[in-house]
């Protein structure tokens, strides 16, 4: 074979090319991964493993069992709800406070101010989100762990965002248990954080203990910029951003919530909301908040509203659970899917009307259990 036509012998090295050298190829390696074939899928952790693990507050377990909660498969609900059952003794014992504000309001820096605020003091703090809005999306527009800058790297703070399971009463009970898990392991500061739209509000208000509302001064009518229904909830409403040229109108706002407040009718606790100013992102005010948040627990603590409102919850999400699992029940069996399509063309084209319908629909189901 002539040389010049040798696979490994490149033209441009001989000698009338003098200066001009080609390097041989690099051998290629075989396209398929050689340590594909050792990775397996890790089995599954027994609920008493998980449980072991999260009383120890092994994060990597409650990871683990958080993501089964959150799961939609049988099997991980079958191992979840053992978890749950197994960590309920060892949960309650912490304070759990929900946190929203319209978008904008910079929630995840206060997030990450108060966080810090609490772990000073040897807490721990799990943070968690509801967001509804992630279903729609299949993104979140909570602020993720990327502007919890310094909790994010804390390891004392567990920060988990909303699972995307569906419908929000879906994502707010998974979030409940959650909370469960996160006391058992020996968070004894929960954050439940959401995003003032929306009905999540309702949803978290009904599994924290304290209500935070955050707020902006300066952006227009301010007592419009919220819904009157999430200002009767809240325990506590703290104007951010109360630094600079700002302050003016942060005191104005604040005076203005003051004195809407009065016109709201007493809370069922006895306690009266106040109104705060703060700056999240120059930590002005922080601890003030906290002070505040202090005098709450101090007092519903001494007049019992405390552990009635808890029992209230827990009642409250049996009835929740109840009601989902009874509405997946009948909307996912094969047969009420076919007779509800056949149903509603009938109810559209006029040919049947929507209450015999629905008692159609409803007496075949029933036969059929």
């Amino acid at each position: 074979m002539d040389a010049h036509h040798d696979n490994h012998h490149h033209i441009e090295n001989d000698s009338q090319f003098a200066g001009l050298t080609v390097n041989n190829g690099v051998a290629q390696p075989p396209s398929v991964n050689p340590y594909l074939k050792a990775r397996r899928r890790r089995p599954l952790p027994s609920a008493g493993e998980l449980v072991e693990g999260i009383l120890r507050g092994d994060v990597t377990m409650l990871s683990r069992a958080v993501t089964m909660v959150e799961s939609l498969s049988p099997e991980h609900q079958t191992i979840a709800q053992e978890v749950i059952e197994k960590c309920l003794p060892h949960s309650g014992n912490s304070r759990r406070i929900g946190i929203t504000g319209v978008p904008g309001a910079g929630k995840s820096t206060s997030i990450d101010e108060f966080g810090l605020h609490v772990l000073k003091d040897g807490g721990r703090l799990a943070v968690l989100a509801i967001d509804p809005s992630s279903e729609r999306t299949k993104g979140s527009i909570l602020g993720d762990k990327t502007r919890m800058e310094r909790l994010s790297v804390n390891p004392h703070a567990f920060i988990r965002p909303s699972p995307s399971a569906g419908s929000l009463g879906g994502v707010a009970r998974k979030t409940r248990e959650t909370i469960v898990l996160c006391e058992a392991a020996g968070y004894n500061n929960i954050f439940v954080e959401t995003v003032g739209v929306g009905q999540s509000e309702t949803a978290v208000h009904s599994m924290v203990d304290f209500f935070l509302l955050i707020q902006l001064a300066g952006t227009g009518d301010e007592l419009q910029g919220i819904k009157r229904g999430i200002m009767e909830m809240a325990d506590g409403i703290v104007i951010n951003k109360a630094d600079g040229d700002n302050v003016d109108r942060a005191r104005l706002a604040q005076a203005q919530f003051r004195s809407a407040l009065q016109l709201f009718p007493p809370s069922p606790s006895g306690w009266s909301p106040d109104v705060l100013c703060y700056s999240g992102y120059y930590a002005i005010g922080i601890a003030e908040v906290w002070d505040m948040i202090d005098r709450y627990f101090d007092y519903v603590k001494a007049n019992g509203y405390f552990e009635r409102k808890r029992n209230e919850q827990a009642r409250y999400w049996m009835y929740e659970t109840i009601d989902e699992q009874l509405r997946r029940n009948f909307y996912t069996r094969p047969d009420i899917e076919a007779m509800l399509s056949d149903k509603e063309a009938r109810v559209l084209a006029n040919r049947q009307s929507s209450f015999t319908a629905a008692r159609d629909i409803l007496d075949h189901y029933y036969s059929a259990l």
